[in-house]
């Protein structure tokens, strides 16, 4: 299968060379988180494209000096909701209404429930709850980065509330979730380049129930 062998292909490239990744696969990562699943379809976070030098030379020194987030062609930052509100969840649901072009009961329930609920919890149990729906985007980005043939390395290792300061995140009710560079891999300078991918086998991973 086609996906698989890209997916083999793939692994979390340490070195970048530089080289612009064209906009059409930038455009095509991007839709791919776009079009992800998300709890109640709410998509409850933000998707930052940096490529200015000098935001990724600042993200950088804040996430462990690791040369992709300077090197790479381009950086997303996923940022999830700092929290829900009433606000958040009629601007989805509102947005369902238009493009459906019509109203649904059960759908009007449904949202009564959430605006009843969500709002009234803590705000970082809303975060966790908003920050495990921009993983699965983020996901969904990597897939599509190795369906491009385009690298894209995850970064959990950086200060969040540092990176927040520097894009101004906190003004947007938004933090930092995950970052992922995106762009090609420095064969001459990866460690990782030539070595061979190690998972777990499938019959380590998964157990069937029937």
């Amino acid at each position: 299968m086609e996906l698989l062998d890209k997916l083999n292909w793939r692994y979390a490239a340490k070195a970048m060379n530089g080289k612009t990744v064209s906009q059409e696969k930038i455009d095509n990562i991007i839709e791919a988180a776009r079009l992800a699943p998300t709890s109640s379809g709410l998509q409850p976070f933000e998707i930052i494209v940096i490529t200015n030098k000098e935001i990724k030379e600042k993200i950088k020194a804040v996430a462990w000096n690791q040369s992709v987030i300077s090197d790479c062609s381009h950086l997303l930052v996923f940022a999830a909701w700092d929290t829900y509100t009433e606000e958040r969840i009629n601007k989805m649901f509102d947005l369902t209404n238009e493009i459906r072009g019509f109203k649904n009961e059960g759908w009007e329930n449904y949202r009564q429930m959430l605006l009843s609920a969500y709002p009234k919890k803590p705000a970082e149990e809303n975060f966790n709850h908003a920050a495990k729906q921009a993983y699965i985007a983020f996901s969904q980005s990597i897939i599509a980065a190795a369906y491009e043939n385009v690298d894209a390395t995850p970064v959990e290792g950086f200060d969040p509330v540092a990176v927040d300061e520097i894009l101004g995140l906190k003004e947007k009710g938004l933090r930092s979730t995950v970052l992922l560079p995106i762009g090609y891999r420095d064969t001459d300078n990866d460690w990782l380049v030539n070595l061979v991918k190690v998972r777990k086998s499938t019959e380590d991973l998964v157990t069937v129930i029937d």
